[in-house]
Protein backbone atom coordinates (compact mmCIF):
# COMPACT_ATOMS: atom_id res chain seq x y z
CA UNK A 1 0.00 0.00 0.00
CA UNK A 2 2.83 2.46 0.71
CA UNK A 3 4.04 1.93 -3.03
CA UNK A 4 0.68 2.89 -4.34
CA UNK A 5 0.22 5.44 -2.33
CA UNK A 6 3.96 6.62 -3.21
CA UNK A 7 3.42 6.33 -7.04
CA UNK A 8 0.00 6.57 -8.00
CA UNK A 9 -1.53 9.29 -5.13
CA UNK A 10 -0.73 13.05 -4.14
CA UNK A 11 -1.17 11.80 -0.58
CA UNK A 12 0.57 13.73 2.27
CA UNK A 13 2.71 11.41 4.92
CA UNK A 14 0.05 12.16 7.65
CA UNK A 15 -2.88 11.26 5.36
CA UNK A 16 -1.14 8.23 3.99
CA UNK A 17 -0.06 7.40 7.75
CA UNK A 18 -4.04 7.56 9.18
CA UNK A 19 -4.69 4.93 5.60
CA UNK A 20 -1.90 2.62 7.16
CA UNK A 21 -3.70 2.94 11.21
CA UNK A 22 -6.72 1.92 9.04
CA UNK A 23 -5.52 -0.55 7.62
CA UNK A 24 -3.85 -2.15 10.23
CA UNK A 25 -7.54 -2.19 12.17
CA UNK A 26 -10.01 -3.04 9.29
CA UNK A 27 -10.12 -6.57 9.94
CA UNK A 28 -12.14 -6.19 12.59
CA UNK A 29 -14.96 -4.07 10.80
CA UNK A 30 -14.95 -6.40 7.87
CA UNK A 31 -15.55 -9.20 9.97
CA UNK A 32 -18.21 -7.61 11.53
CA UNK A 33 -19.82 -6.13 8.29
CA UNK A 34 -19.34 -9.93 6.73
CA UNK A 35 -18.42 -7.95 3.96
CA UNK A 36 -15.09 -7.11 1.72
CA UNK A 37 -13.82 -3.57 2.27
CA UNK A 38 -11.87 -1.63 -0.68
CA UNK A 39 -9.87 1.48 0.29
CA UNK A 40 -10.63 4.10 -2.77
CA UNK A 41 -7.77 7.14 -3.20
CA UNK A 42 -7.89 9.82 -5.84
CA UNK A 43 -5.34 8.99 -8.18
CA UNK A 44 -2.44 11.60 -9.21
CA UNK A 45 -4.63 13.96 -11.52
CA UNK A 46 -7.81 13.49 -10.02
CA UNK A 47 -9.74 11.76 -12.66
CA UNK A 48 -9.35 8.18 -11.42
CA UNK A 49 -10.10 6.17 -8.41
CA UNK A 50 -7.47 3.59 -7.05
CA UNK A 51 -7.68 1.03 -4.99
CA UNK A 52 -4.89 0.49 -2.47
CA UNK A 53 -6.04 -1.66 0.42
CA UNK A 54 -8.54 -4.92 0.09
CA UNK A 55 -9.82 -6.59 3.32
CA UNK A 56 -12.11 -9.87 3.03
CA UNK A 57 -14.09 -10.95 6.11
CA UNK A 58 -13.51 -14.53 7.83
CA UNK A 59 -16.89 -14.37 9.27
CA UNK A 60 -18.58 -15.07 5.73
CA UNK A 61 -18.06 -15.33 2.13
CA UNK A 62 -15.68 -12.89 -0.34
CA UNK A 63 -17.58 -10.34 -2.49
CA UNK A 64 -14.33 -10.43 -4.61
CA UNK A 65 -12.40 -13.45 -5.74
CA UNK A 66 -9.75 -11.24 -7.57
CA UNK A 67 -8.13 -8.77 -5.57
CA UNK A 68 -8.72 -5.42 -5.78
CA UNK A 69 -5.43 -3.50 -5.34
CA UNK A 70 -4.19 -1.63 -7.98
CA UNK A 71 -7.08 -1.66 -9.88
CA UNK A 72 -8.02 1.85 -11.21
CA UNK A 73 -11.52 3.33 -11.95
CA UNK A 74 -12.81 6.70 -14.04
CA UNK A 75 -14.82 8.87 -11.69
CA UNK A 76 -18.19 8.40 -12.72
CA UNK A 77 -17.86 4.10 -12.41
CA UNK A 78 -18.51 4.16 -9.10
CA UNK A 79 -21.20 6.46 -7.81
CA UNK A 80 -21.78 5.47 -4.68
CA UNK A 81 -17.94 6.15 -4.61
CA UNK A 82 -18.09 9.47 -5.93
CA UNK A 83 -21.05 10.77 -4.01
CA UNK A 84 -19.33 9.60 -0.27
CA UNK A 85 -16.73 11.38 -1.23
CA UNK A 86 -18.99 14.50 -2.72
CA UNK A 87 -21.37 14.58 0.05
CA UNK A 88 -18.89 12.96 2.43
CA UNK A 89 -21.55 11.12 4.93
CA UNK A 90 -21.85 7.20 4.22
CA UNK A 91 -23.87 6.16 1.32
CA UNK A 92 -25.83 2.89 0.78
CA UNK A 93 -27.54 1.97 -2.38
CA UNK A 94 -30.88 0.83 -2.68
CA UNK A 95 -30.73 -2.68 -4.87
CA UNK A 96 -27.77 -4.77 -5.31
CA UNK A 97 -25.13 -4.12 -8.00
CA UNK A 98 -24.28 -7.26 -10.26
CA UNK A 99 -20.48 -7.09 -10.58
CA UNK A 100 -18.75 -10.34 -11.84
CA UNK A 101 -21.71 -12.51 -12.05
CA UNK A 102 -22.37 -12.00 -8.36
CA UNK A 103 -25.13 -9.73 -6.52
CA UNK A 104 -23.44 -7.58 -3.79
CA UNK A 105 -24.42 -4.72 -1.89
CA UNK A 106 -22.50 -1.49 -1.20
CA UNK A 107 -22.20 0.86 1.20
CA UNK A 108 -19.11 3.73 1.26
CA UNK A 109 -18.10 5.69 3.16
CA UNK A 110 -15.69 9.11 3.58
CA UNK A 111 -12.27 8.60 5.29
CA UNK A 112 -11.86 11.95 7.17
CA UNK A 113 -9.10 12.85 8.97
CA UNK A 114 -8.62 16.33 10.72
CA UNK A 115 -11.97 17.64 9.07
CA UNK A 116 -10.54 16.63 5.78
CA UNK A 117 -11.38 14.25 3.06
CA UNK A 118 -8.57 11.14 2.53
CA UNK A 119 -10.10 8.19 0.64
CA UNK A 120 -13.33 6.11 0.23
CA UNK A 121 -13.86 2.97 2.29
CA UNK A 122 -16.68 0.75 0.56
CA UNK A 123 -18.28 -2.30 2.01
CA UNK A 124 -19.10 -4.89 -0.32
CA UNK A 125 -21.88 -7.54 1.42
CA UNK A 126 -22.82 -10.65 -0.76
CA UNK A 127 -26.49 -11.26 -1.09
CA UNK A 128 -26.21 -14.60 0.12
CA UNK A 129 -25.04 -13.47 3.78
CA UNK A 130 -28.14 -11.03 4.04
CA UNK A 131 -30.82 -13.97 4.01
CA UNK A 132 -32.64 -14.65 7.25
CA UNK A 133 -29.89 -12.78 9.65
CA UNK A 134 -29.86 -14.27 13.18
CA UNK A 135 -29.39 -12.23 16.22
CA UNK A 136 -25.61 -12.38 15.97
CA UNK A 137 -25.30 -11.13 12.89
CA UNK A 138 -27.83 -8.46 13.19
CA UNK A 139 -25.37 -7.82 15.88
CA UNK A 140 -22.27 -7.63 14.37
CA UNK A 141 -23.63 -5.90 11.39
CA UNK A 142 -25.04 -2.43 13.17
CA UNK A 143 -21.69 -2.62 15.31
CA UNK A 144 -20.25 -1.86 11.68
CA UNK A 145 -22.68 0.33 10.80
CA UNK A 146 -21.40 2.34 13.66
CA UNK A 147 -17.79 2.20 12.97
CA UNK A 148 -18.24 3.22 9.36
CA UNK A 149 -20.01 6.08 10.48
CA UNK A 150 -16.91 6.84 12.80
CA UNK A 151 -14.54 6.25 9.96
CA UNK A 152 -17.17 9.25 8.00
CA UNK A 153 -16.85 11.82 11.43
CA UNK A 154 -12.93 10.72 11.76
CA UNK A 155 -13.03 8.84 14.75
CA UNK A 156 -11.78 5.41 13.45
CA UNK A 157 -9.03 4.28 13.72
CA UNK A 158 -8.42 5.71 16.79
CA UNK A 159 -5.11 6.99 17.91
CA UNK A 160 -5.12 6.13 21.46
CA UNK A 161 -4.67 2.58 20.70
CA UNK A 162 -1.57 1.51 22.48
CA UNK A 163 0.97 0.76 19.37
CA UNK A 164 2.82 -1.99 21.68
CA UNK A 165 2.32 -5.46 19.80
CA UNK A 166 0.25 -7.69 22.38
CA UNK A 167 0.01 -11.51 21.99
CA UNK A 168 -3.22 -13.54 21.81
CA UNK A 169 -5.06 -9.79 20.23
CA UNK A 170 -8.84 -11.02 20.06
CA UNK A 171 -10.60 -11.18 17.04
CA UNK A 172 -14.15 -10.63 16.31
CA UNK A 173 -14.92 -14.80 15.85
CA UNK A 174 -12.74 -15.04 18.83
CA UNK A 175 -15.78 -13.73 21.08
CA UNK A 176 -18.16 -10.00 21.33
CA UNK A 177 -19.65 -8.28 23.43
CA UNK A 178 -22.18 -5.06 23.13
CA UNK A 179 -22.40 -2.70 26.08
CA UNK A 180 -23.95 0.42 26.59
CA UNK A 181 -22.85 3.47 28.43
CA UNK A 182 -22.95 2.68 31.19
CA UNK A 183 -20.79 -0.71 31.02
CA UNK A 184 -24.10 -3.29 30.63
CA UNK A 185 -23.73 -6.23 28.76
CA UNK A 186 -26.76 -5.76 25.89
CA UNK A 187 -25.23 -8.95 23.66
CA UNK A 188 -22.67 -11.38 24.18
CA UNK A 189 -21.48 -13.84 21.23
CA UNK A 190 -21.63 -17.13 22.34
CA UNK A 191 -17.90 -17.83 21.65
CA UNK A 192 -17.91 -14.42 24.72
CA UNK A 193 -20.21 -16.70 26.92
CA UNK A 194 -17.90 -19.71 26.53
CA UNK A 195 -14.71 -17.57 27.30
CA UNK A 196 -16.44 -15.93 30.72
CA UNK A 197 -17.67 -19.58 31.16
CA UNK A 198 -14.18 -20.30 31.28
CA UNK A 199 -13.48 -17.94 34.11
CA UNK A 200 -16.31 -19.31 36.48
CA UNK A 201 -19.13 -16.95 35.08
CA UNK A 202 -22.80 -19.17 35.74
CA UNK A 203 -25.48 -18.24 33.71
CA UNK A 204 -25.72 -15.27 31.17
CA UNK A 205 -23.77 -11.96 30.43
CA UNK A 206 -26.73 -10.26 28.70
CA UNK A 207 -28.16 -8.05 31.38
CA UNK A 208 -25.58 -7.07 33.55
CA UNK A 209 -23.03 -5.12 34.42
CA UNK A 210 -19.59 -6.68 32.80
CA UNK A 211 -17.25 -4.58 35.31
CA UNK A 212 -19.05 -6.03 38.10
CA UNK A 213 -19.50 -9.48 36.97
CA UNK A 214 -15.44 -9.86 35.83
CA UNK A 215 -14.68 -8.51 39.47
CA UNK A 216 -16.39 -10.97 41.22
CA UNK A 217 -14.53 -13.68 38.68
CA UNK A 218 -11.40 -12.16 39.40
CA UNK A 219 -8.85 -12.52 42.16
CA UNK A 220 -7.55 -9.50 43.28
CA UNK A 221 -5.24 -10.25 45.96
CA UNK A 222 -2.55 -9.93 43.18
CA UNK A 223 -1.57 -7.61 40.87
CA UNK A 224 -4.25 -6.49 38.61
CA UNK A 225 -3.72 -5.01 34.92
CA UNK A 226 -4.69 -1.43 35.75
CA UNK A 227 -6.26 -0.85 32.61
CA UNK A 228 -8.79 -3.24 33.14
CA UNK A 229 -11.91 -1.06 34.64
CA UNK A 230 -11.49 0.98 31.46
CA UNK A 231 -11.71 -1.71 28.95
CA UNK A 232 -14.25 -3.54 30.76
CA UNK A 233 -16.85 -0.20 30.57
CA UNK A 234 -15.40 -0.14 26.82
CA UNK A 235 -14.69 3.94 27.13
CA UNK A 236 -11.26 3.38 25.65
CA UNK A 237 -9.35 1.95 22.89
CA UNK A 238 -7.19 -0.36 24.96
CA UNK A 239 -6.24 -3.97 25.43
CA UNK A 240 -5.78 -5.99 29.15
CA UNK A 241 -5.33 -9.32 30.21
CA UNK A 242 -7.55 -11.44 32.92
CA UNK A 243 -5.68 -14.23 34.45
CA UNK A 244 -7.34 -16.23 37.50
CA UNK A 245 -7.93 -19.74 38.86
CA UNK A 246 -6.23 -21.09 35.96
CA UNK A 247 -7.36 -19.43 32.98
CA UNK A 248 -5.89 -16.30 30.93
CA UNK A 249 -8.28 -13.87 29.05
CA UNK A 250 -7.18 -11.40 26.27
CA UNK A 251 -9.92 -8.20 26.48
CA UNK A 252 -10.14 -5.31 23.51
CA UNK A 253 -12.38 -2.36 23.91
CA UNK A 254 -13.88 -0.52 20.96
CA UNK A 255 -15.96 2.69 21.73
CA UNK A 256 -18.47 3.29 19.97
CA UNK A 257 -19.10 6.58 18.88
CA UNK A 258 -22.65 8.37 17.15
CA UNK A 259 -22.70 11.68 16.11
CA UNK A 260 -19.72 12.71 18.73
CA UNK A 261 -21.01 11.01 21.84
CA UNK A 262 -20.01 7.94 23.23
CA UNK A 263 -23.00 5.37 22.79
CA UNK A 264 -21.24 1.83 23.87
CA UNK A 265 -18.47 0.05 23.33
CA UNK A 266 -17.50 -3.44 22.08
CA UNK A 267 -15.16 -5.83 23.70
CA UNK A 268 -14.03 -9.00 21.99
CA UNK A 269 -12.43 -11.58 24.14
CA UNK A 270 -10.32 -13.97 23.43
CA UNK A 271 -9.04 -17.47 25.51
CA UNK A 272 -5.53 -17.23 25.83
CA UNK A 273 -4.66 -19.99 28.46
CA UNK A 274 -3.19 -22.13 26.32
CA UNK A 275 -1.31 -19.70 24.97
CA UNK A 276 0.00 -18.07 27.70
CA UNK A 277 1.10 -21.43 29.25
CA UNK A 278 3.53 -21.79 26.11
CA UNK A 279 4.65 -18.39 26.48
CA UNK A 280 5.53 -19.61 30.38
CA UNK A 281 7.28 -23.05 29.02
CA UNK A 282 9.54 -20.90 26.49
CA UNK A 283 10.54 -18.48 29.38
CA UNK A 284 11.09 -21.23 31.33
CA UNK A 285 13.43 -23.01 28.85
CA UNK A 286 15.04 -19.42 28.03
CA UNK A 287 16.14 -18.96 31.77
CA UNK A 288 17.53 -22.63 31.75
CA UNK A 289 19.41 -22.38 28.62
CA UNK A 290 21.07 -19.20 29.88
CA UNK A 291 21.49 -20.80 32.97
CA UNK A 292 23.51 -23.35 31.25
CA UNK A 293 25.56 -20.95 29.13
CA UNK A 294 26.31 -19.27 33.16
CA UNK A 295 27.54 -22.59 34.55
CA UNK A 296 29.69 -23.37 31.09
CA UNK A 297 31.55 -20.26 31.28
CA UNK A 298 32.34 -20.84 34.84
CA UNK A 299 33.63 -24.10 34.25
CA UNK A 300 35.55 -23.17 31.72
CA UNK A 301 37.32 -20.35 33.62
CA UNK A 302 38.09 -22.96 36.51
CA UNK A 303 39.43 -25.47 33.72
CA UNK A 304 41.57 -22.13 32.78
CA UNK A 305 42.84 -21.42 36.57
CA UNK A 306 43.63 -24.83 36.26
CA UNK A 307 45.71 -24.18 33.48
CA UNK A 308 47.06 -21.25 35.01
CA UNK A 309 48.19 -22.87 38.50
CA UNK A 310 49.94 -26.13 36.51
CA UNK A 311 51.80 -23.41 34.62
CA UNK A 312 53.48 -21.84 37.41
CA UNK A 313 54.61 -24.94 38.69
CA UNK A 314 56.35 -26.34 35.28
CA UNK A 315 59.91 -24.64 34.26
CA UNK A 316 59.58 -26.00 30.49
CA UNK A 317 59.50 -22.42 28.50
CA UNK A 318 57.83 -24.41 25.87
CA UNK A 319 55.49 -26.46 28.13
CA UNK A 320 54.49 -23.13 29.37
CA UNK A 321 53.62 -21.36 26.46
CA UNK A 322 51.58 -24.73 25.04
CA UNK A 323 49.55 -23.81 28.57
CA UNK A 324 49.62 -20.42 28.14
CA UNK A 325 47.58 -21.29 24.59
CA UNK A 326 46.00 -23.47 25.62
CA UNK A 327 44.60 -20.61 28.60
CA UNK A 328 43.50 -18.11 26.08
CA UNK A 329 41.33 -20.91 23.83
CA UNK A 330 39.54 -22.06 26.73
CA UNK A 331 39.18 -17.75 27.99
CA UNK A 332 37.54 -17.35 24.23
CA UNK A 333 34.96 -20.05 24.31
CA UNK A 334 34.01 -19.17 28.08
CA UNK A 335 33.56 -15.44 26.47
CA UNK A 336 31.13 -16.63 23.89
CA UNK A 337 29.27 -18.66 26.75
CA UNK A 338 29.32 -15.69 29.02
CA UNK A 339 27.62 -13.32 26.11
CA UNK A 340 24.85 -16.05 25.56
CA UNK A 341 24.33 -16.01 29.71
CA UNK A 342 23.18 -12.54 29.58
CA UNK A 343 20.95 -12.48 26.11
CA UNK A 344 17.43 -13.22 25.81
CA UNK A 345 18.06 -13.93 22.09
CA UNK A 346 18.97 -16.76 20.42
CA UNK A 347 22.24 -15.04 18.58
CA UNK A 348 25.68 -13.31 19.49
CA UNK A 349 25.78 -9.45 18.69
CA UNK A 350 29.43 -10.62 17.43
CA UNK A 351 30.83 -6.76 17.14
CA UNK A 352 30.16 -6.34 20.94
CA UNK A 353 32.18 -9.72 21.10
CA UNK A 354 35.01 -8.66 19.50
CA UNK A 355 35.21 -4.82 21.04
CA UNK A 356 34.91 -5.93 24.22
CA UNK A 357 36.83 -9.09 24.15
CA UNK A 358 38.43 -11.01 21.22
CA UNK A 359 41.09 -7.74 20.38
CA UNK A 360 43.07 -8.02 23.73
CA UNK A 361 44.52 -10.64 22.89
CA UNK A 362 46.63 -8.52 20.41
CA UNK A 363 47.47 -6.77 24.22
CA UNK A 364 48.42 -10.60 25.77
CA UNK A 365 50.13 -12.19 23.41
CA UNK A 366 53.42 -11.13 24.27
CA UNK A 367 55.26 -8.50 26.54
CA UNK A 368 58.09 -7.68 24.09
CA UNK A 369 56.02 -5.52 21.62
CA UNK A 370 53.24 -2.81 22.11
CA UNK A 371 50.32 -3.95 19.85
CA UNK A 372 47.06 -2.21 18.89
CA UNK A 373 44.13 -3.69 17.13
CA UNK A 374 40.98 -2.23 16.02
CA UNK A 375 37.56 -3.74 14.37
CA UNK A 376 36.32 -2.38 10.97
CA UNK A 377 33.40 -3.07 9.62
CA UNK A 378 30.21 -5.28 10.69
CA UNK A 379 29.86 -8.97 11.48
CA UNK A 380 26.34 -8.36 12.84
CA UNK A 381 24.60 -10.88 14.81
CA UNK A 382 26.07 -14.17 14.42
CA UNK A 383 24.39 -17.94 15.47
CA UNK A 384 25.49 -19.62 18.53
CA UNK A 385 27.47 -22.55 16.75
CA UNK A 386 29.40 -20.30 14.54
CA UNK A 387 29.75 -17.28 17.68
CA UNK A 388 32.70 -19.73 18.90
CA UNK A 389 34.49 -21.13 16.08
CA UNK A 390 34.63 -17.52 14.70
CA UNK A 391 35.60 -16.46 17.95
CA UNK A 392 38.27 -19.16 17.98
CA UNK A 393 39.70 -18.61 14.47
CA UNK A 394 39.87 -14.73 15.07
CA UNK A 395 41.69 -14.70 18.74
CA UNK A 396 44.19 -17.16 16.67
CA UNK A 397 45.03 -14.97 13.93
CA UNK A 398 45.29 -11.92 16.12
CA UNK A 399 47.52 -13.59 18.56
CA UNK A 400 49.88 -15.17 15.61
CA UNK A 401 50.11 -11.48 13.91
CA UNK A 402 51.07 -10.33 17.31
CA UNK A 403 53.31 -12.84 17.95
CA UNK A 404 54.65 -13.63 14.71
CA UNK A 405 54.55 -10.45 12.28
CA UNK A 406 54.93 -8.44 15.18
CA UNK A 407 57.78 -9.45 17.46
CA UNK A 408 59.93 -7.39 18.86
CA UNK A 409 58.57 -4.08 16.88
CA UNK A 410 55.18 -2.06 18.01
CA UNK A 411 52.33 -2.26 15.33
CA UNK A 412 48.52 -2.21 14.32
CA UNK A 413 46.54 -5.75 13.76
CA UNK A 414 43.17 -4.46 12.41
CA UNK A 415 40.31 -6.82 12.28
CA UNK A 416 38.44 -6.37 9.26
CA UNK A 417 34.41 -7.62 8.23
CA UNK A 418 31.87 -7.46 5.48
CA UNK A 419 28.58 -9.37 6.37
CA UNK A 420 26.38 -9.66 3.11
CA UNK A 421 23.34 -12.24 4.28
CA UNK A 422 24.99 -15.57 5.26
CA UNK A 423 28.56 -15.09 3.50
CA UNK A 424 30.97 -13.40 6.11
CA UNK A 425 34.40 -11.59 4.05
CA UNK A 426 36.95 -11.48 6.95
CA UNK A 427 40.13 -10.40 6.88
CA UNK A 428 43.11 -9.95 9.69
CA UNK A 429 45.85 -7.38 8.69
CA UNK A 430 48.98 -6.56 10.42
CA UNK A 431 52.03 -4.18 9.47
CA UNK A 432 54.72 -6.67 11.11
CA UNK A 433 57.97 -7.71 8.80
CA UNK A 434 55.52 -10.09 7.03
CA UNK A 435 55.30 -13.75 5.51
CA UNK A 436 58.84 -15.90 5.36
CA UNK A 437 59.40 -16.84 1.65
CA UNK A 438 59.56 -20.58 2.96
CA UNK A 439 56.13 -20.25 4.60
CA UNK A 440 53.43 -22.88 3.74
CA UNK A 441 50.09 -22.70 5.33
CA UNK A 442 49.72 -25.58 7.62
CA UNK A 443 53.12 -26.86 7.71
CA UNK A 444 55.77 -26.25 11.46
CA UNK A 445 57.62 -24.10 9.35
CA UNK A 446 58.73 -20.53 11.48
CA UNK A 447 56.44 -17.68 11.20
CA UNK A 448 53.08 -19.19 12.04
CA UNK A 449 52.43 -21.92 10.35
CA UNK A 450 51.95 -24.30 13.08
CA UNK A 451 49.35 -25.79 15.29
CA UNK A 452 47.42 -22.50 15.76
CA UNK A 453 47.51 -22.47 11.92
CA UNK A 454 46.07 -25.59 11.51
CA UNK A 455 43.37 -25.12 14.32
CA UNK A 456 42.50 -21.79 12.12
CA UNK A 457 41.83 -23.93 9.10
CA UNK A 458 39.96 -26.80 10.84
CA UNK A 459 37.95 -24.28 11.86
CA UNK A 460 36.94 -22.59 8.81
CA UNK A 461 37.31 -25.03 6.75
CA UNK A 462 34.83 -27.54 8.54
CA UNK A 463 32.85 -25.42 11.28
CA UNK A 464 32.31 -22.20 9.02
CA UNK A 465 31.98 -24.09 6.12
CA UNK A 466 34.56 -21.82 4.09
CA UNK A 467 38.18 -21.09 3.08
CA UNK A 468 41.16 -19.37 4.44
CA UNK A 469 44.40 -18.30 2.33
CA UNK A 470 47.63 -15.83 3.67
CA UNK A 471 49.14 -12.95 1.18
CA UNK A 472 51.68 -10.14 1.75
CA UNK A 473 49.91 -7.22 2.35
CA UNK A 474 50.18 -4.45 -0.49
CA UNK A 475 51.39 -1.59 -0.67
CA UNK A 476 54.24 -1.87 2.38
CA UNK A 477 54.79 -4.48 4.81
CA UNK A 478 52.57 -6.66 6.59
CA UNK A 479 50.34 -9.90 6.49
CA UNK A 480 46.91 -10.37 5.04
CA UNK A 481 44.77 -13.34 5.94
CA UNK A 482 41.67 -13.40 4.03
CA UNK A 483 38.70 -15.73 5.27
CA UNK A 484 35.73 -16.65 3.68
CA UNK A 485 32.73 -17.76 5.69
CA UNK A 486 29.57 -18.93 5.25
CA UNK A 487 27.10 -18.75 8.18
CA UNK A 488 24.13 -20.40 9.97
CA UNK A 489 20.73 -18.92 9.80
CA UNK A 490 20.23 -16.56 13.12
CA UNK A 491 16.92 -17.26 15.20
CA UNK A 492 14.48 -13.92 15.15
CA UNK A 493 14.72 -11.93 18.31
CA UNK A 494 11.49 -11.73 20.56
Amino acid sequence: MSDLLRTSTELGPADAEWLRLLVGDWQMVSDLAFADLVLWVPAAGGEDWVAVGHCRPSTGPTAYYDDQVGRRVPRGRRPLVDEAWATRRVCTEGDPEHDEDSAVRTTTAPVMRAGHRVAVLSRHTTAVSLRMPSRLELTYMACADVLMGMVAEGRFPSQDTPSTHRRGSPRVGDGLVRLDADGTVLYASPNAQAVFHRLGLIGQLAGRSLPEVTSELVDTSGPVDESLPIVLLGKAPWRADVETRGAALSLRAVPLVEDGVRTGGLVLCRDVTELRGRELELISKDATIREIHHRVKNNLQTVSALLRLQSRRIESPDAKAALGEAMRRVSTIALVHDTLSQTYDASVDFDALVDTGLLLAAEVATSSTRARARRTGSFGLVAPHDATPLALVITELVTNAVEHGLRDADGTVEVRAERDGAVLRLSVLDDGRGLPDDFEAGSRAPGGGGLGTRIVQTLVRGELRGDIGWRRREPGPGTVVDVHARLGDVAPSR
